[in-house]
This record gives C-alpha cells, sequence and structure tokens, in this order.
C-alpha cells in the first residue's frame, strides 16, 4: 500500500511542478526508466516467489540504470547511440515481459 501512495504523490507532484527535463539528460531519461522498470518487475516477481532480497533490490535497480546509461553514452560516443539504445530497450523489454509472464504464472497457479 505505501509505495502504491508514494506512486500517487509523485504523480501528483510532477503534474503539479512540471519539471523540464535538462537536454543533455534526455536521451538517458527513456533507458534508465525502462532500466528501472525491469528492477521492478524483477521485485514483484521475486517476493511473489518468496525470494525477495531489499539489498539486491537496490542494487539491481541501481545497477541496470548505471550500465544502461553508460552503454547509451559509449553509443553516443561512438555515433551508433540510436542503435545501442535500440538493443538496450530490446532485452530490457525482453526481461520485463519475462518477469510479467513469470508473474501472471505465480498470480494463477495461486492457491
Amino acid at each position: 500500500m505505501i509505495p502504491v501512495v508514494g506512486l500517487l504523490i509523485g504523480v501528483i507532484v510532477g503534474i503539479i511542478l512540471d519539471p523540464t527535463v535538462p537536454l543533455w539528460m534526455q536521451p538517458y531519461l527513456p533507458i534508465a526508466v525502462i532500466a528501472a522498470l525491469d528492477a521492478v518487475f524483477g521485485a514483484i516477481r521475486a517476493n511473489l516467489e518468496d525470494v525477495f532480497d531489499d539489498k539486491i533490490f537496490i542494487s539491481s535497480f541501481a545497477s541496470n540504470v548505471l550500465i544502461a546509461a553508460v552503454i547509451v553514452f559509449l553509443g553516443d560516443q561512438l555515433g551508433v547511440g540510436t542503435q545501442l539504445s535500440t538493443g538496450v530497450v530490446v532485452v530490457l523489454a525482453m526481461r520485463i515481459f519475462a518477469n510479467a509472464a513469470a508473474i501472471r504464472r505465480n498470480l494463477f497457479n495461486r492457491k
């Protein structure tokens, strides 16, 4: 319940304050959001399987975002930023869908 309330408060504050993203951060923000979503779906899956560990979640969250941002940054430096961004999105999306499928199986198989 607390995460849902926190999410709602964050959305409301974001709507009220209407923050702007600096130009230098714009290529990295969507990738960081997808990387964070991957960590969140992994945490939900781990929680349903009773193997959730908050230390693993925090380290997964931070490392996913950092690694994805570094890959996109390196791609920008090499002049192939779009291709590497697409690759990162595809890999993270596959992980998100795999976790979503595992969550769905876990919820439907509960008795």
